[in-house]
């Protein structure tokens, strides 16, 4: 299975209120997703399921690159992938899905950092998602904890160059 990581795009500004899972991507944010969804397109990447936080700007961030990829499956929300979600929950999603799949993923710091950090070492390297980077893992195992190799790591800028 390869897991297509992004972190969503630039959100409005946090509010001390609990508003903070209706947060919409900015114009500029709804803007570099589009931009990249360009370069994920141009890199022919097929698409064979979508899972995303139910936070609002996450679930955009996902709606865009479908619309772009024109991926025509169900995007799957799921309360594991929020910020505070349990990655152990998630790796038992991941377990249930075939094996030769391309799985995108859209969610949130420093949760997506952690998960990759994770998978690629048993130290637990750090790695640091930008708003809107993408990383791809060929993920070997999944259960209890989620393994594999990082084939790729990009920013925004990256993703804008490829088209």
């Amino acid at each position: 299975m390869d897991l297509l990581i992004l972190r969503h795009g630039e959100a409005g500004k946090r509010s001390p209120s609990p508003g903070d899972s209706k947060r919409t991507l900015t114009a500029e944010g709804r803007q570099e997703i589009a931009d990249l969804s360009n370069g994920i397109k141009s890199l022919e990447i097929k698409l064979d399921g979508i899972l995303t936080s139910p936070l609002l700007r996450a679930k955009q961030t996902a709606e865009i690159v479908a619309k772009s990829l024109k991926y025509k499956g169900a995007i799957e929300e799921l309360d594991s992938l929020k910020p505070e979600g349990s990655k152990l929950e998630f790796y038992s999603v991941l377990s249930k899905l075939k094996q030769d799949s391309m799985i995108l993923v859209v969610g949130h710091e420093p949760y997506l950092s952690e998960m990759i950090g994770e998978a690629i070492s048993q130290s637990g390297c750090r790695i640091n998602l930008k708003k809107a980077g993408l990383a791809r893992i060929k993920v070997i195992s999944t259960l209890p904890k989620i393994k594999g190799e990082l084939r790729w790591l990009l920013t925004p800028k990256h993703l804008k160059k490829i088209v």
